[in-house]
């Protein structure tokens, strides 16, 4: 009798502690990938001549702050306005990285600025100057990219024309955002390198970074997600997106790319369901298409967009 009861006892201690551990695997999970900070898997050293040359260019430019409430729980969102430098109807709405922020993209803003368009860069949720304390990956975040373009609309007037664009988590935004009922004024999408699920993503990541497999933490860690962000990250899958978007859209994607592994680019392609463009670019790792090819990505978005605005 005596040694039932051990045993009882014994395997209800296991599983406690099994609990416990999982609970603390869980917790420092979704801090590791959720709550904003610094990330040391995300330290790519010394930032480039390019990248820097573009910060001083966006610093000096001349812009404006814009603001607005998210879309689902009243933070306050921040973004910067770069007007054309000749008045235009056309504007592209640019979306940062992950653990980026709207400076992060100084390099996109110029490139898009020197073509002739205006360009709007908001922080998400929880990055740069916006309000939040959870990283959206995007999938809450395409509520907010609603009513930035709606803000565009109001402030520059019915006529006005609009692209997105983003890269990383931004290409994942802007695709999500694709998948909504969206005005008239939006005429296209570009993405780069951006993930074709958050689950898809954060598996790959939880095998790369840790060699674990998806059970338990994966789901664990969703649950938590739901708790503290208020958001399902299952729901986050971009090719569902793509196959309700009537949006023309180019997918950009580096052809080495270990941190959104490039398969992912070609889900999407496959998965979209409207007029659509791929260019995966040789030798280019994560985000590094524009640097490797500054001449032909900047030839190759303004072709693309010179066939959706309107004359």
């Amino acid at each position: 009798m005596k040694k039932k009861r051990w045993l009882k006892w014994s395997l209800i201690s296991v599983v406690i502690l099994i609990v416990i551990g999982v609970f603390g695997a869980t917790l420092y999970m979704y801090q590791y990938a959720f709550v904003p900070g610094q990330k040391s898997f995300l330290n790519n050293g010394k930032p480039s001549k390019f990248y820097r040359d573009n910060q001083k260019w966006l610093a000096k430019a001349d812009k404006v702050k814009w603001y607005q409430k998210s879309a689902t729980d009243d933070l306050k969102l921040d973004a910067i306005y770069v007007p054309a430098a000749k008045k235009t109807t056309k504007t592209i709405v640019v979306a940062h990285g992950y653990m980026g922020y709207k400076e992060d993209m100084a390099r996109y803003i110029h490139l898009y600025h020197d073509l002739g368009y205006n360009v709007l860069a908001p922080d998400d949720r929880g990055s740069g100057e916006s309000e939040g304390d959870y990283i959206g990956y995007g999938w809450p975040d395409r509520l907010d990219y609603v009513k930035w373009i709606k803000q565009v609309i109001a402030k520059n007037g019915q006529d006005s024309q609009i692209a997105l664009f983003g890269v990383s988590m931004g290409g994942a935004t802007v695709m999500y955002t694709a998948g909504e009922k969206l005005p008239k004024q939006v005429k296209a999408v570009i993405e780069d390198c951006g993930y074709s699920s958050i689950s898809g993503e954060l598996a790959y990541q939880l095998n790369d970074l840790f060699g674990l497999p998806k059970f338990p933490l994966f789901y664990t860690t969703n649950l938590m997600a739901r708790v503290r962000a208020g958001y399902n990250f299952s729901e986050g899958d971009a090719t569902k997106s793509l196959a309700k978007s009537k949006l023309p859209i180019m997918l950009i994607h580096g052809a080495k790319d270990k941190f959104v592994p490039t398969k992912m680019v070609y889900e999407n392609y496959k998965a979209a369901n409207a007029p659509k463009q791929l260019w995966v670019v040789p030798d280019a790792g994560h985000g590094e298409a524009l640097a490797k090819q500054p001449t032909a990505y900047r030839n190759k978005v303004a072709k693309f967009l010179d066939q959706y605005w309107e004359k």
